[in-house]
């Protein structure tokens, strides 16, 4: 079986099948469990429940499976507190089976644990980000990494957008599929952009106009509406003219004009929605000093740190009107209780509207997660990074290293 990757992703691509005979041999599965630790022990296992059924079906289908994943950023060396066996007691819960762990991803140490297994068997590798070359995408890596398994499967949506060894280097060398979990993710964006029911609203948050103005851009011409909120807003807002204190936002307020004065042509265009007032507070760490002003009252040594009442009810009546939303990053510093409440009530609409709702992982699905709304939405993806470069139309490379190994 093939998938099509969609218009920007176009190709065929070898799916992850039942008809895939995989017993008895060694399945190189790269997932994407970077979860929170705390102490030791994983915080959120969203995404290791999101991987489990992928690795499940493997095992009871008799293969050998061999599960790689990062976590956090060790920068190239081993740092004790990001190391994967932290992961096995939880991954071990979502398969209702035996994880089994070693202290390296490739060599001698990785060899003799994959020699180790019997068919069914789980074998989570070492964190591939000890290695330098990981990132570098360098191929003796992938080489070494390669020599583990006998079919890699990439079923890691949330790095696809990153060419990295273990996410675009590994197809060169074995015969490469699409797991189910990707196929799903790319699968219900696709549905976003080519297949939109209307009235479709985008809500958009997070910091950085600059990094996102290819998304916003496409999204201008797609949805309906767009409400903007978080540092991304300050940015914009800025843009206007409006102070904004000491609030976080793009120096550069050029890509942020050019939004404004495109959203301002409206033929053709969603209508902008931005904040009329504002949470704010001396410092992040201030949250006995934050107070509700108008946006045109934020002092010049103000924070904005959440949306205020007003905004959240002008956000939440544009979202109750949607058929589908698609949310990527909150309203504002929503791990703090003190600034959280624009995030709920804006994650508390969608949840309202009935709508088709897809959460752009990340921060936002994080905040669904922290206020329980994950399980009342459409989708919340795995993937934060990955689902704004798809949105945007960029090639992502995980993907174009499936399609360009082509059908297995």
């Amino acid at each position: 079986m093939s998938f099509a990757a969609g218009p920007a992703n176009a190709g065929l691509i070898a799916l992850l099948t039942d008809d895939v005979d995989v017993e008895g041999k060694r399945v190189l599965v790269r997932e994407d469990l970077n979860v929170p630790l705390e102490g030791g022990r994983v915080a959120d296992g969203t995404r290791i429940r999101a991987a489990a059924p992928t690795l499940l079906d493997l095992s009871e289908r008799g293969a050998r499976v061999i599960v790689m994943t990062h976590v956090g950023r060790p920068a190239g060396r081993v740092v004790e507190s990001l190391r994967t066996a932290q992961l096995a007691p939880e991954l071990a819960r979502a398969l209702g089976r035996s994880v089994k762990t070693c202290d390296d991803c490739i060599g001698p140490v990785a060899q003799a644990a994959v020699a180790a297994l019997q068919d069914g068997d789980v074998l989570l590798l070492e964190n591939l980000r000890f290695h330098p070359q990981e990132e570098a995408d360098d191929d003796g890596f992938a080489q070494a990494l390669a020599q583990l398994g006998d079919i890699y499967v990439d079923d890691a949506f949330g790095t696809a957008h990153r060419a990295h060894a273990s996410t675009a280097g590994i197809a060169r060398h074995l015969p490469s599929y699409m797991g189910p979990l990707m196929a799903t993710e790319l699968e219900i964006l696709d549905g976003v952009l080519h297949r939109p029911r209307r009235p479709f609203v985008a809500v958009l948050g997070g910091a950085k106009v600059a990094d996102k103005i290819g998304v916003i851009d496409r999204l201008l011409k797609l949805c309906d509406h767009v409400v903007v909120g978080g540092g991304m807003a300050n940015t914009l807002l800025a843009a206007q003219g409006v102070e904004v204190g000491k609030s976080l936002r793009d120096p550069d307020l050029g890509p942020a004009k050019n939004i404004l004065a495109e959203a301002e042509e409206r033929e053709g265009r969603a209508r902008l929605h931005l904040p009329v007032d504002a949470v704010v507070s001396k410092s992040v760490s201030d949250e006995a000093g934050a107070r509700e002003v108008k946006i045109s009252d934020v002092a010049s040594d103000d924070m904005i740190l959440d949306i205020g009442i007003d905004t959240a009810k002008h956000f939440r009546g544009v979202i109750l009107e949607a058929e589908m939303v698609l949310w990527n990053g909150p309203m504002g510093v929503f791990e703090r209780d003190a600034f959280g409440a624009g995030t709920e009530a804006v994650g508390q609409a969608i949840v309202d509207s009935g709508a088709y709702s897809v959460v752009g992982g990340g921060d936002s699905g994080a905040a669904a997660v922290k206020f329980g709304f994950a399980g009342k939405l459409t989708h919340v993806s795995t993937g934060g990074g990955a689902t704004l470069e798809y949105i945007e139309g960029k090639d992502l490379p995980g993907v174009a290293a499936l399609r360009k190994a082509g059908p297995a």
